[in-house]
């Protein structure tokens, strides 16, 4: 089951299948979409946080479930433009922090490429398995988005090799922000959640924007899209909110608006 909760504007998504390591079947990954499309769209959350239950973040794909799929079936999980069911949380409009704990491999190493930013516990593995699998990375983003997170050698010796990249390693490429101990990798995750909400969700829903857009567009593009954004921006009731609580001594109460 895919968990959903929200406490002091952040939400957190839960891969709840402890038994399979949280292995997703078809049904279950329709499951995630939803509730990262839900969280999207939540006027109480700010934050999005996504973990694993049972000391594990996401094993992959079931590989049993996927048996029972015609072969031809097995990848058309729609247009290659529909984005959000590809890359879901990097659609999200809001910041996603990943809260790693044990093994994320294969589609689950995908969708951490796809935070924002990511904790990890000193037990977390990562592995792009794929090529074992006679597979390409299933979301696209282990030949899209890691060549940009760690430059494209290191990233095709792990998709060749498919090996697994111990929590260290992670931290040593910059893959994650920081190690922790199991019990303190999600309240290490809400912390820094915490930090992320003193800021303006207008400024962080462009900003997101700007950065994964900005990776596939030319400076010129780029910069006629970050005008049209910091003038969005001056114009925002957030911007008003900002400046007045800096000149008032106060924090700030932001909308969003």
């Amino acid at each position: 089951m895919i968990r959903y909760a929200v406490e002091d504007e952040i939400a957190v998504i839960t891969l709840d299948r402890p038994e399979k390591r949280n292995a997703l079947t078809y049904a279950l990954l329709g499951d995630f979409l939803a509730a990262v499309k839900g969280a999207g769209e939540d006027a109480a959350a700010r934050v999005v946080i996504v973990t694993g239950a049972g000391g594990a973040f996401c094993a992959g794909t079931d590989l049993a479930d996927l048996a029972t799929v015609p072969g031809p079936q097995r990848g058309l999980r729609g247009r290659a433009e529909d984005a959000p069911r590809w890359w879901p949380l990097v659609a999200c409009p809001k910041p996603v922090i990943g809260a790693i704990d044990g093994v994320a491999v294969g589609m689950g190493a995908e969708f951490t490429s796809q935070c924002d930013v990511r904790i990890a516990s000193s037990r977390a593995r990562f592995a792009w398995n794929f090529a074992h699998r006679g597979l390409v990375p299933d979301t696209g983003a282990g030949t899209w988005l890691l060549p940009r997170l760690l430059g494209p050698e290191r990233a095709l010796e792990l998709l060749y090799t498919g090996r697994f990249v111990s929590a260290e390693e992670a931290l040593a490429l910059g893959y994650v922000a920081r190690v922790v101990s199991p019990e303190e990798c999600l309240p290490a995750a809400r912390e820094l959640a915490r930090t992320m909400l003193a800021g303006s969700p207008f400024s962080h829903r462009h900003m997101k924007e700007l950065v994964y857009r900005g990776l596939e567009r030319g400076q010129g593009e780029h910069m006629a899209a970050h005008a049209a954004a910091l003038r969005a921006c001056f114009d925002s009731v957030d911007h008003k909110e900002g400046v007045a609580a800096f000149l008032e001594k106060r924090p700030a109460r932001f909308t969003g608006r």
